[in-house]
Formats: structure tokens, C-alpha cells, sequence
């Protein structure tokens, strides 16, 4: 199966490559409004389509006020 990495914090995620980064976070059960992804530092859109061998990271969002 050709997969792509999700990295939060310390966790590894694997999800199916070619599904976009709303979908995987869904899938994971991860909030897409708490993290920002990132390629290579690059600040990615959900609708994004995770290619085979991805590393992206996930940055928790912080908010306050």
C-alpha cells in the first residue's frame, strides 16, 4: 500500500497516500481547526492530496484570549 506520514508532536501516523489532509485527519480523529500541516515547511490546505511517501507535520494551533 503507497502511504504518507502524519507526524503530531511525538505520534506517527501512516494513512492511505492519495487521500487529502482533511480526509486523513478525519480519519485519525484529529480536529483540522487544532493543526496547521506542513511539507517541507510549507503551510499546506486540507484539500491538499497526500502524495506517496509524504512526511508532513502537523503543528497544534494554539488559541487564547
Amino acid at each position: 500500500m503507497k502511504t504518507a506520514t502524519l507526524k503530531l508532536r511525538k505520534q506517527e501516523y501512516e494513512v492511505k497516500a492519495g487521500m487529502t489532509i482533511y480526509h486523513a485527519l478525519e480519519k485519525l480523529g484529529i480536529d483540522e481547526q487544532s493543526v496547521i500541516a506542513t511539507r517541507d515547511g510549507e503551510v499546506l490546505t486540507d484539500d491538499e492530496i497526500l502524495l506517496e511517501g509524504d512526511a508532513i507535520k502537523l503543528v497544534a494551533v494554539i488559541s487564547g484570549g
